[in-house]
């Protein structure tokens, strides 16, 4: 087992990231690795991400094959931008009132309400094909796929097969804009994305984001798990907007606890396994999160205003100083999120 001492801050820290999905949440996570990429003795292994947590991980793993750390800080910014352009003509919108109380959700859009109403009694099928994704030709313009195939980073990318409800993990020789948009697709707003013939949706039902291939074909013990969906709320949801947001969250939390858990039974079992056991037990989990991303309601995952998304990632940054600043030393000595808390009540 690792030998519990300190590092050197001049020690050269390998580490890997999982970042979870949640629509534009996923500037929170644009924060996070803004400043970590500022730590100029961390270096990226591998990202596993589910839908927004997959677009931030191959604009991240883009931009450091053509420019290193500067390169991927410019290409992150670049994409949530471009986001937030496109954004300008969606007709989920805050109203006036929402505005100027400064709450950020969208519960009192009339286009998110009819939206809302109308996925629930209509597919999206019903209105045949659907027009051009403006997120694909933002990841097509700004990613090379091609580079990315054959580039130093690995990624894991989540998808979840329709017909057999079983998550893939696409890595780098597969992934395309096709993958990301399949990552990201919510079934009662979106129809299927097909890829090699198969129909898939949000990776986040099926491993939000998926842990195994961060232990298993990764050098690194150290992973950061950057968290969009609150696991605990200490109050009963009563609202139905509270009440959908819980389910929601519930629903995307669901497969990473259960993975969280078998990970915790393995570090148990470690010292006795010589094989994959001895593997699992080796992991460092460190996470990042913010409190003020359980006060942001559902709809505002729909929110992709430039105020909003730069509010969340300066939130982010503020969170992950926070954690270099606590446990910066750990890294590479012990973990410092408590997975064997997860086994209560097992």
């Amino acid at each position: 087992m690792p030998v519990d001492h300190a590092k050197s801050s001049d020690e050269p820290l390998l580490v890997d990231l999982a970042l979870q999905g949640g629509g534009s949440h996923g500037a929170f996570t644009w924060g996070v690795l803004d400043r970590l990429l500022e730590e100029e003795n961390v270096t990226l292994e591998a990202i596993s991400g589910t839908s927004a947590g997959a677009m931030n991980a191959a604009v991240l793993a883009h931009g450091l094959l053509i420019g290193g750390k500067e390169g991927a800080r410019d290409a992150l910014f670049q994409f949530w931008r471009r986001v937030a352009d496109a954004a300008m003509f969606s007709p989920f919108q805050r109203t006036p009132l929402d505005r100027m109380v400064g709450r950020w959700s969208l519960d009192y859009s009339p286009a998110y309400l009819a939206t809302d109403i109308i996925a629930r009694l209509i597919s999206p099928y019903a209105f045949g094909a659907t027009g051009t994704n403006p997120l694909r030709d933002i990841l097509t313009d700004l990613v090379d796929f091609d580079r990315l195939a054959t580039g130093r980073f690995k990624l894991f990318i989540t998808c979840t097969n329709v017909r057999t409800g079983r998550g893939r993990v696409f890595r780098n020789p597969d992934i395309t804009a096709e993958v990301l948009l399949a990552s990201a697709c919510l079934p009662t707003m979106f129809q299927a994305v097909h890829i090699d013939g198969e129909p898939y949706w949000d990776g986040g039902f099926s491993g939000n984001p998926t842990m195994a291939p961060l232990v298993r074909e990764c050098d690194s013990h150290d992973t950061i798990l950057v968290q969009i969906n609150p696991i605990l709320r200490e109050e009963t949801p009563t609202t139905a907007q509270e009440i959908n947001n819980r389910v929601n969250e519930v629903s995307f939390n669901a497969t990473l606890l259960k993975e969280l858990k078998m990970m915790a039974l393995l570090h148990k079992i470690a010292d006795k396994d010589d094989g994959e056991g001895w593997q699992w037990g080796q992991l460092r989990l460190h996470l990042i999160k913010s409190d003020l991303l359980a006060t942001l309601g559902a709809s505002s995952k729909l929110n992709a205003e430039w105020e909003f998304l730069t509010m969340l990632r300066d939130e982010g940054r503020r969170a992950a100083d926070e954690f270099v600043r606590l446990h910066r030393k750990d890294i590479g000595v012990r973990s410092t999120l408590d997975i064997d808390s997860l086994l209560e009540g097992v």
